[in-house]
């Protein structure tokens, strides 16, 4: 039977930090070696990084670890957004040999067949838009994961693969039967509205008329309460399949609008886009970044969660919510107190529409189900 441990330490020294977690981990797995370790920390303790694989190796021998650099560490229940923070967590899955592996930032394809993937990856220079099938077909399925957070230049970041460290690239690896959820943390304010024009990252034309003048007349129609959220900061949500019938809040991409041209009427969008694509205004604040992570975390079978990963943006956390702990305390609300551990990133990585994307202002997360 699948088992799952998970522990987080504040403790100040990386090898103390490293080998209390050890300790708590080992035994609540019964002494077992799990097939999966993986280990966030903050900058300061990952700056021994060597020392904290090498410690994970010895004390729980697991058949692939992989971790890296975070600006702030959870665990169950509970955020670290200050350091120092190490959460590692484990898992024992019996008749399945996982295995890691490395990209450096010249890797388009990824290994995998089937089964979710894991994916830790340097943000200096390291695109996992650009990661592709070994077949050269767009990544799909449940890809899962973040890129480092802390440093602030190319090297300042750690990435952990069983006992050697990397400076850039990606790690990751690949995991069967682990369960993908997404949550943008937006909500749709007005109505859904069809590209007529444009493409690449430019939207010529809504519904026929041009774009930028048909945004202002959907805002100057939202009632006062969407309209002081859109103030704050307006979103495009577009659709990803659009062979759905009824589009629902998780069918959506978001992504910012990133400016707009007067003369032309077009505005830019952060992605590509397409004639008779589907678009809708999307707003952002706390409510409903609460309420879209318990609707996605409640598509998971009640009781069914064993464990979970989070990957949440650093601009999350006490920055976007009036309370700590938030995704954290959410994850075991919905799922209850499993093992978790998780990490802020410079960029969430899930899956939406059926493809891999990199996301801001997100938490995606690896959820692990019963046998």
């Amino acid at each position: 039977m699948d088992a799952f441990a998970s522990f987080l330490s504040t403790t100040a020294d990386a090898g103390d930090a490293a080998r209390e977690a050890c300790g708590a981990v080992r035994q609540a797995l019964g002494g077992a070696a799990p097939d999966l370790a993986v280990v966030f920390a903050t900058p300061d303790l990952m700056a021994n990084a060597p020392g904290i694989a090498a410690i994970i190796q010895r004390d729980l021998a697991p058949g692939a670890l992989i971790g890296c650099t975070a600006e702030a560490v959870a665990g169950t229940g509970r955020e670290v957004e200050h350091p120092p923070g190490l959460s590692l967590w484990a898992a024992a899955l019996p008749g399945r040999a996982i295995r890691a592996f490395t990209l450096d930032p010249a890797t388009q394809a990824i290994p995998v067949d089937e089964g979710a993937v894991i994916l830790l990856a340097d943000p200096f220079g390291f695109s996992p838009e650009a990661l592709r099938h070994a077949d050269g077909s767009a990544l799909e399925g449940a890809i899962v994961g973040g890129m480092a957070s802390g440093g602030r230049q190319p090297g300042d970041h750690r990435l952990v693969v069983d006992g050697a460290v990397l400076v850039g690239g990606a790690v990751g690896v690949v995991v069967p039967g682990a369960r993908a959820v997404v949550s943008q943390g937006c909500r749709p304010v007005g109505p859904e509205m069809t590209i007529t024009a444009g493409g690449e990252g430019v939207i010529a034309e809504l519904a026929g008329k041009p774009a930028l003048q048909r945004v202002r007349e959907v805002v100057e129609a939202l009632p006062p309460d969407e309209r002081a959220l859109v103030d704050q900061g307006v979103l495009a949500g577009l659709v990803v399949d659009g062979n759905k019938p009824q589009l629902e809040q998780g069918d959506f991409l978001i992504r910012g609008i990133v400016g707009g041209d007067p003369e032309s009427g077009a505005i830019a969008v952060g992605e590509d886009v397409r004639v008779g694509q589907v678009m809708q205004l999307q707003v952002r604040d706390h409510a409903s970044a609460d309420a879209d992570m318990r609707r996605a975390l409640a598509e998971v079978p009640p009781g069914a969660a064993r464990g979970a990963l989070l990957f949440t943006c650093n601009g999350r956390g006490t920055r976007m919510f009036p309370d700590p702990d938030h995704d954290a305390r959410v994850i075991a609300d919905v799922l209850g107190p499993v093992p978790m551990a998780g990490m802020s990133c410079n960029g969430e990585i899930g899956p939406v529409g059926g493809r891999a994307h990199l996301h801001g202002f997100t938490a995606t997360m690896a959820i692990f189900t019963s046998d």
